[in-house]
């Protein structure tokens, strides 16, 4: 392919190697993306969390609602406990968002 305005750069993007690498607005896209990852996280823990808690309360709750379950009282109680651990971490790791150290 060949480029059609002379006066323009071969590269497609209209800069040339040097203002591609060290660009002024290179370190706030950077930050910009970071929080925008950071924010992806959050929701994903925060959702993630209260999906898995809800299980947790679910199963511990399940013969009173007349939920038939069929798994034995005490794995269900033990499978209920982790879920709340876990769902309980979850939604803490999202309110930390402590996701690049």
């Amino acid at each position: 392919m060949e480029n059609k305005d002379p006066e323009l750069p071969k590269d497609e993007t209209g800069f040339d190697e040097s203002e591609k690498a060290d660009g002024p607005a290179r370190p706030y896209i950077e930050d910009r993306r970071k929080r925008s990852y950071e924010l992806r996280r959050a929701i994903l823990d925060y959702g993630m969390g209260v999906i898995i808690f809800g299980f947790g309360i679910f199963f511990l709750v399940a013969p009173k609602l007349g939920v038939p379950i069929g798994i034995d009282n005490t794995f269900r109680y033990i499978f209920s406990g982790l879920c709340l651990l876990y769902g309980g971490f979850r939604v803490y790791r999202g309110s930390q968002k402590n996701y690049f150290n």
